[in-house]
């Protein structure tokens, strides 16, 4: 009876380590999540478009605290998540880098980036109307405006920025040094790099 518990368990785990690791559509998991694929436009720092199509590719895991995530920011505060960016493959990362080879903004793509992971997002947050917040600059800003520990802003810009990463701490999203947009998901480096490109 013990043996049969115990493979029972065993195959419990690899269930659901499957379900975390999975990388999932992110309209399935919470469509009310605003989606704004910059990579998908030309409307990004590289000028180019990199996606194939307008799609977030996320971890399941990942995927499903970023709808508690937005559900605790519409609950509080009548905003939702915007999300710019989610899974992005390795093959895009080295483009990347090629154009702005700065570590503080685009990883190494030797190192891989917490996004090949499918463990990263970039998103900002929108009111009721749908207008994004004032974050005090643009995403994709590669200044020092940008970093989080800028205060040189005015009051209610600096309380954007802290209801945002507040939020996403909340759910296990850690933010980075150089870009108020961008927030890592706990534990990342379980999940492999990938170079896996939707059409």
């Amino acid at each position: 009876m013990i043996y049969k518990l115990y493979i029972l368990l065993f195959f419990s785990s690899v269930l659901l380590a499957q379900i975390d690791t999975s990388l999932v559509l992110l309209k399935n998991i919470d469509s009310t999540i605003v989606q704004d694929v910059r990579y998908a436009t030309e409307n990004n720092f590289t000028h180019t478009v990199l996606y194939k199509n307008n799609k977030v590719y996320l971890r399941k895991i990942v995927a499903d605290s970023l709808r508690k995530a937005n559900r605790y920011f519409k609950k509080k505060f009548n905003y939702r998540i915007k999300i710019f960016d989610g899974y992005r493959p390795l093959s895009v990362q080295k483009y990347m880098w090629k154009i702005m080879p700065d570590k503080r903004y685009v990883a190494p793509p030797n190192k891989g980036s917490r996004h090949n992971r499918g463990a990263a997002v970039d998103v900002t947050l929108v009111d009721s109307l749908g207008t994004q917040l004032n974050m005090g600059t643009e995403y994709d800003n590669f200044t020092q405006k940008a970093h989080p520990t800028f205060k040189n802003l005015p009051k209610q810009i600096l309380l954007n920025r802290k209801i945002l990463s507040d939020g996403m701490q909340k759910f296990g999203f850690h933010p980075i040094n150089s870009e108020w947009w961008h927030f890592d998901f706990q534990g990342w480096r379980r999940f492999s790099i990938l170079d896996v490109v939707f059409d």
